[in-house]
């Protein structure tokens, strides 16, 4: 996920996963409930995934104070297990309400294509397998899957491949936006209308899609040119 160093958890006040889910890059996350995590049921599998599972789920849970456990590596692993466990709660009922409230207010953030008209869209992962894909936001309005705009603090990026800091696409899975709308159909907009793609025109002419062929070898060189006007001259 997107921890680093920088973002010890070390020496802040609110409970691990409100401090989590405050961080920068974390927006699209919810916060799961505790009830949700304690329930061993729901974490069937994931002893796996991860190093150190119950010194993780124990600092996740504030079982132990991240005074105690001042591990760089235990706190990246904890992430990591969060983000497991998010993918997993986000498509429970009490899981998709949570992302509802955020996805009314726009804080996944709007598509870019300016067709969609400032289309709220929703995080989705490629891969449900942690460590192969950094989240992506899915369109409704036109069936797109995009880069999440870059992060930006102090006026620097966070992140040059594509934005979304360091958030792994398993933390939200590739079944939750799909699942979403599905749930929540009065959500799902009008597509786009078949007439709405942008229309290259040069001087106020369309441009033919020959043109592109022509432009890449329909035109011969200007070596070619030069050759040919040289043969010309005797």
């Amino acid at each position: 996920m997107a921890y680093n160093e920088d973002s010890s958890a070390s020496g802040h006040d609110e409970p691990w996963i409100q401090w989590f889910c405050g961080l920068k890059g974390h927006e699209m996350f919810c916060e799961v409930e505790r009830a949700y995590i304690e329930d061993g049921f729901n974490l069937y599998g994931l002893r796996a995934c991860v190093s150190n599972f119950s010194d993780c789920l124990d600092l996740i849970l504030d079982r132990i104070g991240p005074d105690d456990s001042d591990d760089s590596h235990l706190t990246k692993s904890a992430c990591t297990l969060y983000g497991l466990i998010h993918a997993r709660y986000i498509v429970t009922a009490h899981g998709l309400d949570s992302m509802y409230n955020k996805y009314a207010a726009k804080e996944f953030g709007t598509c870019p294509l300016i067709q969609c008209s400032g289309q709220p869209v929703l995080p989705v992962g490629l891969k449900d397998d942690i460590g192969l894909e950094r989240v992506k936001i899915f369109c409704p309005k036109c069936q797109s899957v995009y880069h999440p705009p870059p992060i930006r603090s102090r006026g620097v990026h966070h992140s040059s491949n594509g934005g979304g800091g360091a958030v792994d696409g398993a933390a939200f899975g590739t079944t939750f936006p799909h699942l979403f709308l599905m749930t929540f159909n009065n959500l799902m907009p009008d597509p786009l209308p078949p007439d709405s793609s942008y229309i290259p025109k040069v001087f106020g002419f369309r441009v033919h899609k020959s043109a592109w062929q022509q432009g890449r070898g329909g035109y011969p060189s200007r070596s070619n040119n030069n050759n040919n006007n040289n043969n010309s001259i005797r």
